[in-house]
């Protein structure tokens, strides 16, 4: 039997290029760190279902996009139909931080008239004798922007759920207030396999009891 989900939400990674968005990707969705990355070239696609709450699932559509220029017009026409973004930056790489305020630049002027939930991640933690951003400095740059952010490690696995289930959640509660909402012709959010939006586990299960057990 198919795995009930209440809603599909289309996600994208963006940052420079070799900060580890292909790696962070991979960890999450097929729980495996690939030693040695080849490049995106324009987008990928990759797909997982998380629970954010007992009996609530989510599927995640995640495209991973490239970082590098001559890319941008095809990663550009990702940003409308996507309801949350991961920004990635590498914490060894100073460039790739100071950075961070033109891809959100980049994605304000490509999303309209919706807005993306963005969250700021802080990559390859793992490093930390190599660290060229400190993590106060970009908590303060999340803060500035309303972001939260998660320092992660695709190579330890460190914070890789954490980033997309923070992320996931936040967008939920964003939908269930009412904040967010379903529009024909907008891939962002989609209705799931339970028809109309449910607002507890209780009413989940009552209209679903045998999908639950």
């Amino acid at each position: 039997m198919e795995t009930i989900w209440l809603y599909q939400f289309r996600l994208i990674v963006i940052g420079d290029s070799t900060v580890g968005k292909s790696c962070l990707i991979r960890r999450f969705t097929e729980g495996r760190f690939a030693q040695v990355s080849d490049p995106t070239v324009g987008v990928d696609f990759f797909s997982r279902l998380v629970e954010i709450e007992p009996g609530k699932r989510i599927k995640l559509q995640i495209w991973d996009t490239a970082g590098q220029e001559r890319f941008r017009s095809i990663t550009r026409a990702y940003y409308r139909n996507s309801v949350g973004g991961l920004l990635l930056f590498d914490i060894t790489n100073r460039r790739s931080f100071q950075n961070v305020h033109n891809w959100l630049e980049e994605a304000q002027s490509h999303v309209q008239p919706h807005n993306i939930v963005f969250l700021l991640v802080g990559h390859k933690c793992d490093l930390e004798a190599q660290r060229q951003v400190s993590q106060h400095e970009a908590e303060k740059l999340a803060g500035a922007y309303g972001m939260r952010y998660v320092e992660t490690s695709a190579r330890e696995s460190i914070n890789v759920e954490k980033a997309f289930v923070d992320l996931t959640k936040d967008i939920f509660e964003l939908v269930r207030s009412g904040d967010i909402t379903i529009q024909d012709g907008w891939e962002g959010v989609k209705s799931g396999l339970v028809p109309n939006t449910v607002h507890s586990s209780e009413e989940v299960t009552k209209g679903s009891r045998q999908c639950f057990c």
